[in-house]
């Protein structure tokens, strides 16, 4: 188990998670989940929500997390004890590996929290050195309402990069997923406080084009970004093609045989500019689009993809542009509206 060391920045930064993202109030019971690594981390914002008045029970979760980060296969759903817990909370805070996190809010309980009018979102490493200020917080909040806004009503998007990725999404009818680091009751988990992003349901047989991820590979036990870029040929909504090197081929025995793993589930983009590269936030930088490979059904409004796995790969340096009026929302990477 690790030292529990609660010292003043990681305090602080565990006051900004409960006062601000979360707003736990006097009285809230708050479940939080973590993992042996990062067990100083869970603590300390345990104690931020004693001192609130809260109910804060940290829960560990060690030997699931460790045996999903080892087999993507490993049941990602958590035990029954657990999955109560969660339904039952005011708030759902998971300090633990980040990649499992991400998976991990592609469960059933992640969902039926949500629908019992929980807040639930996963923290990103890094507590006490973040430096974070509410103004930084805000900026990437508006980013996110501003493309929200620029994609109302819109129903395809363009998406390219100097590595040859170049397809179409459908977004048509999907509600947008709005991440920022404020989280309401009944929103879908996203990880806070560095990330934020726009994330719809893709249309599920529409996307067609290549995809060649860059950065973030999910689900293949990369410690970060892809040595060799792999590249996905995508027609009718699903991944027809993988190739690359040897992490393409980790990437095609993953999804073997899993039943509608090839679908598009998801399409985003990242309206961060402190979340960093190299690690799943990246996913929530500036600059970067990801798809995901396989489910869509219980995160994101519309999906109609089942799936046991969620699988989010990232292109860097992207342009996204909204095919129906021409307008960009990333241009060679930069933020362009």
């Amino acid at each position: 188990m690790a030292t529990v060391v609660a010292n003043d920045n990681l305090l602080k930064d565990a006051a900004l998670i409960v006062d601000v993202c979360f707003s736990v109030e006097e009285g809230d019971v708050v479940t939080i989940i973590c993992d042996d690594d990062r067990t100083a981390e869970a603590a300390a914002v345990a104690e931020v929500v004693v001192e609130r008045g809260g109910w804060p029970v940290v829960m560990n979760n060690e030997a699931q997390v460790r045996r999903g980060r080892a087999d993507v296969r490993f049941p990602m759903a958590p035990p029954a004890n657990l999955h109560r817990a969660m339904v039952g909370s005011d708030e759902v805070i998971i300090i633990a590996n980040l990649e499992w996190a991400n998976r991990f809010a592609h469960v059933n309980a992640v969902r039926e929290t949500c629908e019992a009018n929980g807040k639930i979102a996963s923290i990103e490493p890094g507590m006490g050195e973040w430096g974070l200020s509410r103004e930084d917080l805000e900026r990437s909040a508006q980013r996110t309402k501003d493309a929200v806004a620029a994609l109302a009503g819109k129903k395809q998007c363009h998406v390219t990069t100097p590595l040859g990725t170049d397809f179409y999404v459908s977004i048509e009818g999907r509600p947008p997923l709005e991440l920022t680091p404020y989280k309401a009751r009944g929103q879908m988990m996203s990880p806070i406080p560095l990330w934020t992003e726009v994330a719809f349901a893709a249309i599920e047989d529409f996307t067609y084009g290549a995809a060649v991820v860059d950065g973030v590979m999910l689900g293949i036990g990369l410690p970060g970004q892809v040595e060799e870029p792999i590249r996905w040929t995508l027609e009718g909504g699903r991944c027809v093609k993988i190739e690359g090197g040897a992490e393409a081929d980790r990437l095609r025995k993953a999804i073997e045989g899993v039943e509608n793993a090839d679908v598009i589930g998801e399409f985003a983009f990242g309206t961060s500019e402190k979340a960093p590269f190299g690690t799943p936030s990246e996913k929530g930088r500036i600059g970067t689009v990801h798809l995901a490979l396989g489910d869509n059904h219980n995160a994101y409004p519309g999906g109609q993809n089942v799936c046991s796995l969620h699988l989010d790969g990232v292109f860097l340096n992207a342009t996204l542009q909204i095919v129906d009026d021409g307008a960009y929302i990333l241009k060679d990477g930069e933020w362009a509206l």
